[in-house]
């Protein structure tokens, strides 16, 4: 089973966008995550049909062997997406430098492997934390 990685942004302009990194031109946008995500499937079946019509062995030929995307944020798309987070506090809770931070959260710096990992498994400390959380 073939599975592809599709990277979710946000855009300062508050639209969502998704591409597909392996496949160069193929991308989806919307006012909101779900209209960018069926923007990208509505993408997927016209490449495929293309290649189905014209016989085309193009890089869009490998869709048809595909059976699921794998969708993930960049660190800028995560903060602009979940804008409740407290960057600044976050930081100081993952120990990462907040001015640091604040440069993921606007697109100008890109995390290294080793810092994406700290934030990721921050983030999952803290939604253990809340869903242990009653009233």
């Amino acid at each position: 089973m073939k599975s592809l990685k599709a990277i979710i942004e946000k855009g300062s302009d508050g639209f969502y966008s998704i591409y597909i990194p392996d496949i160069p031109g193929l991308y989806g946008t919307g006012e909101t995550e779900s209209e960018a995500k069926e923007s990208l499937n509505e993408s997927i079946e016209a490449a495929i049909e293309h290649v189905k019509e014209t016989g085309c062995d193009t890089y869009y030929a490998s869709l048809i062997k595909v059976h699921s995307i794998e969708y993930v944020y960049d660190l800028s798309g995560f903060f602009k997406t979940y804008n409740f987070f407290d960057v600044t506090a976050f930081a100081k809770r993952v120990g990462v430098n907040a001015s640091l931070m604040r440069r993921y959260k606007a697109g100008i710096k890109k995390a290294s492997a080793t810092q994406k990992t700290k934030i990721l498994e921050g983030i999952h400390a803290v939604a253990d934390e809340l869903h242990a959380v009653q009233f």
